[in-house]
């Protein structure tokens, strides 16, 4: 088992946020939250990588309590992409080398290039190796994000919407590509979306939110008609095409 959160519960000063949360997430599986807006799915990636505290419960990636792990250590555990990309003043080859910092010693390595490297080119970044981050469009930015989350080799990826800033071919090819690295080095992804349909293409496994809570979790079968209209309150029809399933306001 990669990743386990047991119970875990958080809340600001004003209101609750999180309301008992358990679920665990084995190696070769990525798992999408789904839920509105406001209903904690950020926040439960934030306490997972210990941006913030929860107020009880715990998680253990590879059989480690995170609460015991140094920044570095951590790093390893877990890679996250946050929905803030800000401007950065480093060239998108730095950004992304970024990610091999829990790893470099004394400097950076040959090995740490050539992972760089394989990353940027499994992205299409090179031609953007030189370019400042700051000069890049919403969605290249994003992609520098997560192609520096894929270089730090973590055995938990997570990923806040990163698809939200990308065109449908962008989109595609990200949601791909993370796919097939947790399928070939047996790790674990979780991806917070809004689009379901994407979602469907995506993951294995899925978590309905609703209220700070889990309302329903398993695979693709717990998307349902009756699931979706409780969690957004609106009616769908679901058809398949190409044995994938598709979700249709009506």
């Amino acid at each position: 088992m990669s990743l386990a959160v047991d119970s875990l519960s958080f809340q600001y000063p004003s209101h609750d946020v999180l309301n008992d949360i358990s679920f665990s997430l084995g190696k070769g599986e990525c798992l999408a939250i789904l839920g509105t807006n406001g209903v904690g799915k950020s926040t439960l990636l934030k306490c997972i990588n210990r941006i913030l505290k929860q107020k009880r419960g715990k998680v253990v990636v590879m059989g480690e309590n995170v609460s015991s792990l140094n920044g570095n250590e951590l790093a390893k555990r877990i890679g996250y992409v946050s929905q803030d990309h800000h401007c950065s003043l480093s060239t998108v080859f730095d950004a992304v080398l970024l990610g091999r910092k829990p790893y470099i010693k004394w400097d950076v390595t040959e090995e740490d290039l050539e992972i760089v490297h394989d990353v940027m080119k499994s992205l299409g970044l090179e031609e953007y190796a030189l370019r400042y981050v700051d000069e890049l469009s919403g969605g290249e930015a994003q992609k520098v994000s997560i192609a520096r989350a894929l270089a730090q080799q973590s055995d938990v990826l997570m990923f806040d919407e990163p698809t939200s800033n990308l065109d449908l071919k962008n989109q595609l090819e990200v949601t791909g590509i993370i796919k097939n690295i947790v399928k070939k080095r047996q790790i674990s992804a979780i991806v917070t979306m809004h689009d379901l349909n994407m979602a469907l293409r995506f993951a294995d496994r899925f978590i309905l939110m609703r209220n700070g809570e889990i309302f329903a979790m398993g695979d693709s079968s717990v998307i349902t008609t009756e699931n979706i209209l409780d969690v957004y309150g609106v009616p769908v029809e679901i058809r398949t095409h190409r044995d994938l399933p598709l979700v249709i306001p009506v």
